[in-house]
């Protein structure tokens, strides 16, 4: 993947010009007039962060220091399983980063429920009541059988079938960046005013840390449904967009991405106190951020030191890797798939190589005994060992 090389760009004694010269429809302003409610010293600066661009065309729209309504609750699918049977470690209140429910008869693939949470069992039944985001792989209404349930460690118990409960249609709140400076573009569209100038179609907002990196980009349908002047300085706008084509970032994940949007980790295992969906969403950023990034291939022979001591889930296996092969922050797969992608050589590394896996222990307690989404047991820890060797790098456990 080609990464992302566009970064700020400053003359000394010049106003801050943050996107290509090659893009004359942007109205730069001048630093003050960029950034609203900043405190900043002599030695910090801060560049505006976000910077919202149409995928078809790559017109510029406009750049800001503020998005409110990045961070929400996604929507979510609810499910009632009649006839609940447990197993005997039960439903935790949250289950998992991914639940599949697996039909007994093997009739259909498994379905994936993201971010599934239990709500309980309602007075008076014997059914359990669980959501999640299930935009991709949902389940079918028409299905009619035995289910079991699954968090890819463990079996959490089987119903005799399930249904859909709808609720009632929540209108989301608008995706608002305030303090915008608007390019000649969106200045055009917004004076014309109709509904179909006001239809900025598929556009992306690129994300930037503190110091003034790209981190990643949320997809979103960018329909404007009212603007006005901010109190942000001269010239600058606040848009509202159409929160019901935007997917947002999860409240949980807000501390993650705060932590991230400060500058990329100095040191490994700063993740190493977060529970595991936290774990996924710092590893997100990870792998978003590294997709986006150059990466120099290294000369063979290279020794590497694995830190062990916090793998006791999927995110933290791939965590501790990314930063043994590729320091703090570093990436380094999030599948088997991804990880043999990364042994041929994309993220700096090259064959042949050594891994010092200190701690490992911990790692084949934790991860020796995991469920496929069709519910069959297997091994991860003993299937990443062998994709390594595979790739060259030979691997002492200590």
């Amino acid at each position: 993947m080609p990464a992302d090389t566009e970064r700020v760009r400053r003359r000394p004694g010049t106003a801050l010009s943050l996107w290509p010269a090659e893009d004359p429809g942007f109205v730069v302003g001048t630093w003050a007039g960029m950034i609203c409610a900043v405190h900043e010293d002599e030695n910090e600066r801060r560049s505006a962060r976000y910077k919202l661009t149409g995928t078809e065309h790559g017109h510029v729209w406009g750049v800001c220091v503020e998005a409110e309504g990045l961070f929400g609750e996604p929507q979510r699918g609810t499910y009632e399983l009649f006839g609940w049977v447990p197993e005997k470690t039960g439903v935790p209140a949250w289950v998992g980063s991914r639940v599949w429910l697996v039909p007994d008869d093997g009739a259909l693939d498994a379905w994936l429920l993201e971010d599934a949470e239990s709500l309980g069992q309602p007075p008076g039944t014997d059914s359990l009541l669980l959501t999640g985001l299930d935009e991709y792989e949902g389940p079918p209404e028409g299905y009619r059988g035995r289910v079991r349930v699954h968090d890819g460690r463990r079996w959490l118990g089987s119903c005799r079938e399930f249904t859909r409960v709808l609720s009632p249609e929540e209108i989301p709140p608008p995706l608002v960046l305030r303090g915008l400076a608007q390019s000649d573009q969106l200045r055009a569209a917004l004076m014309k005013g109709t509904r179909r100038a006001l239809d900025l179609e598929e556009s992306a907002l690129e994300i930037r840390d503190s110091q003034g990196e790209l981190l990643t980009d949320r997809l979103l349908w960018g329909t404007v449904s009212d603007w006005r002047p901010s109190s942000c300085g001269a010239d600058l706008i606040d848009l509202e967009l159409d929160g019901g084509r935007f997917a947002p970032v999860p409240e949980y994940a807000r501390p993650v991405w705060e932590r991230w949007l400060a500058g990329p980790p100095g040191a490994v295992n700063a993740w190493a106190g977060l529970d595991t969906r936290r774990r996924g969403a710092w590893h997100d950023l990870v792998r978003e951020r590294a997709c986006r990034r150059s990466h120099r291939a290294r000369s063979a022979g290279q020794a590497y030191e694995l830190d062990g001591r916090h793998i006791t889930d999927e995110p933290a296996l791939y965590l501790a890797l990314g930063e043994a092969v590729n320091g703090p922050g570093g990436y380094f797969g999030g599948c088997l798939a991804a990880l043999d992608d990364c042994l041929r050589g994309t993220f700096g590394y090259t064959a042949p190589a050594t891994l010092l896996w200190r701690d490992a222990a911990i790692a084949r307690e934790h991860l020796s005994h995991v469920l496929t989404p069709d519910g069959q047991p297997y091994d991860l820890f003993a299937a990443v060992l062998e994709a390594l060797a595979e790739g060259g790098m030979d691997v002492t456990l200590a």
